[in-house]
């Protein structure tokens, strides 16, 4: 076991896979010489070479839809994408092409590309580089999206990922790229289906995804020393969503707070509140809560943006009103 930052888990996943199969290939801006925005490709444009680690110009639809049309020939790219802002430019190749044409071919054509891309606040990005789109791709059939909490889902879902045969969205998070996690020696590999529960409990279940997870874990400690057991419910994938760890964790506890970066509206609180709805309505013993970021555009003042986005203590708040202690 070796303590390591997540931007290193993704560089270590990248270098094993383009080690393993000499049809992995990496794509994006400055991701060779310089080695990444956040670093997740150091040293491999010196290792591989410039026509396995391709540096791109800043064309996010032209570069996608290159590796899109590579990976129906058996190359298998992992494309980055240096803020989920800019993947609004490769929609069109994304949505129209990797996600539909596998079933528009009756399965004969696979896509098996991935595509990593930092979202989320950090720290005075302002509007343009603080996006959370997970909702966009979720709602997207024949995409796989996954987010993941810390190094060891990031080196073993792009592990699993590259071999997958289905496209798939990797939403990474920018104030992650430094956490550090003890991650095992030995090669691994991480499902890219199924919630987890991260922390057991009795009386309160919180559901997080990506970032929000810590926001969930941090909130949960402060709910123990109120005497509240609060279970903790990392998403994991968004597509697909996991419902049955969901319904089992609310049958468990009879209350639920949902907390996420993301604006409210049409976003993946409602799909889990949606979820608790159908399949959990009758063992619920208080109304649920979803805890989300103002409907704004995320400002480049810090007490603005600090304001705008939820942290801990508004979970913790949350969990007291649900759990009727406010």
């Amino acid at each position: 076991m070796a303590e390591i930052a997540y931007w290193e888990a993704i560089q270590r996943a990248h270098d094993e896979e383009m080690a393993n199969d000499p049809l992995v290939i990496c794509m994006g801006e400055d991701i060779g010489v310089v080695g990444g925005t956040y670093k997740a490709t150091t040293g491999l444009y010196n290792k591989y070479g410039s026509e396995r680690v391709i540096d791109c110009p800043i064309s996010e639809n032209s570069y996608t839809g290159i590796g899109i049309g590579a990976s129906m020939i058996g190359v298998r790219p992992i494309i980055e994408i240096m803020s989920i802002n800019f993947a609004l430019l490769a929609l069109d190749t994304l949505i129209n092409a990797a996600a539909k044409i596998r079933y528009m071919s009756g399965g004969r054509i696979s896509y098996p590309i991935v595509m990593r891309t930092p979202g989320g606040t950090a720290h005075q990005l302002a509007a343009q580089h603080s996006a959370r789109l997970a909702r966009m791709f979720m709602s997207t059939s024949g995409l796989r999206v996954v987010t993941p909490r810390g190094p060891i889902d990031a080196y073993g879902m792009l592990k699993s990922a590259t071999r997958c045969n289905d496209p798939v969205i990797i939403i990474e998070h920018e104030r992650m790229y430094n956490m550090k996690e003890e991650v095992p020696d030995e090669e691994f590999f991480r499902p890219l289906e199924g919630a987890e529960v991260v922390r057991e409990g009795t009386d309160i279940t919180l559901i997080g995804y990506n970032y929000s997870v810590h926001l969930c874990l941090e909130a949960a400690k402060r709910l123990e020393g109120d005497g509240i057991s609060a279970e903790v419910v990392d998403l994991r994938s968004l597509k697909p969503l996991d419902r049955e760890t969901i319904r089992k964790s609310v049958e468990k506890t009879h209350k639920v707070v949902i907390a996420e970066e993301d604006e409210a509206a049409v976003g993946v609180g409602s799909e889990i509140m949606a979820i608790i709805n159908e399949d959990a309505f009758y063992a619920l013993d208080a109304q649920p809560m979803r805890i989300y970021a103002a409907d704004v555009p995320v400002p480049y003042n810090h007490k603005l943006e600090l304001a705008a986005i939820p942290d801990a203590n508004d979970v913790y708040m949350g969990a007291l009103k649900v759990m009727g202690k406010i």
